[in-house]
């Protein structure tokens, strides 16, 4: 049973006269007919009676008819899926992102991406850039959010860089004297987080280059607790400028400034599969959200 055979049942029922369905369909007569006896041959009934009036149904055509026409409009239906797929209108999208991208970033990026297209389901996974790229690999997320990792399986679109900041309470000594030499971190308790991430290996690395031991160390495991050890005076800590932006706006936080120290930049990345080909669907609706991330982003921090 071909979809074209339904469509000449449909429209002969329609316009009652082979000529005009035949018109409609763009077809020739002979091949209208064509498709007719063809499918009632497989149907092993006649469908229409054929008058000087032109085409009625038959008993079994009347029967069939509804059939015929449910089965042209899901076709319609799910032609028209496909379409809202295309353009990220519908369908369903799994986003990976390492923690501080899914705390203070995504959220933002969500609001929008949801505003545009309300009927996509989504769902993110979090961990850490290296558990996000496994993700990916093993096809588990659509678009992944990490730091820069390079896999020659894997493709990467830059977001945007950002800048790990030393920070304390307002108060903190260190705060206080203004600009300071890297010797005077010896005075301070650092507060690392996460010994699995990135920024645990790039804050002992900061340390290490400048030849400074800080007078002690306290281990959390996330972000928002070195935050609130940080804010109750219990040290200093190297953090993304992206988790810290609202407290160094409304004063809760203060940069600490290094004579002569250098910028700490990470570069956010988006992953997936280089295999999975075009972007299309949800994905590419989403990198159309991600390409604005800039205007979501707090301001930079004055020099």
């Amino acid at each position: 049973m071909l979809l074209s055979q339904l469509e000449a049942v449909v429209e002969t029922a329609r316009q009652r006269n082979l000529s005009r369905a035949a018109e409609v369909l763009h077809v020739t007569q002979p091949a209208l007919t064509a498709r007719l006896h063809g499918l009632e041959a497989e149907l092993g009934t006649s469908l229409f009676i054929r008058g000087r009036r032109g085409m009625t149904l038959t008993d079994a055509g009347r029967a069939f008819l509804p059939y015929a026409e449910r089965a042209l409009a899901a076709v319609d239906d799910g032609s028209s899926m496909i379409a809202e797929l295309a353009r990220g209108g519908t369908g369903a999208l799994v986003l990976g992102a390492a923690p501080a991208i899914s705390t203070y970033v995504l959220p933002q990026l969500l609001v929008r991406f949801t505003s545009r297209h309300p009927k996509v389901r989504l769902s993110v996974r979090t961990g850490h850039s290296e558990e996000i790229l496994e993700m990916a690999l093993r096809r588990e997320i659509d678009l992944g959010l990490v730091r820069e990792l390079r896999h020659p399986d894997i493709e990467s679109r830059p977001l945007y860089d950002d800048e790990l900041i030393l920070v304390a309470d307002r108060r903190h000594p260190l705060v206080v004297r203004g600009a300071i030499d890297l010797a005077a971190m010896t005075e301070a308790r650092l507060i690392l987080f996460d010994r699995t991430s990135s920024y645990y290996d790039l804050t002992n690395a900061f340390f290490r280059e400048a030849g400074v031991t800080p007078s002690g160390v306290m281990e959390l495991d996330n972000i928002d607790a070195a935050k609130q050890m940080v804010g109750k005076g219990l040290g200093i800590a190297l953090l993304p400028h992206t988790a810290v932006a609202d407290e160094l706006a409304d004063g809760r936080l203060r940069a600490i400034e290094i004579r002569g120290g250098q910028p700490i930049r990470r570069r956010i990345v988006a992953i997936r599969r280089r295999d999975l080909g075009i972007v299309a669907g949800p994905t590419a609706a989403f990198l159309e959200i991600l390409a604005g991330v800039g205007e979501l982003l707090p301001p930079a921090r004055p020099r």
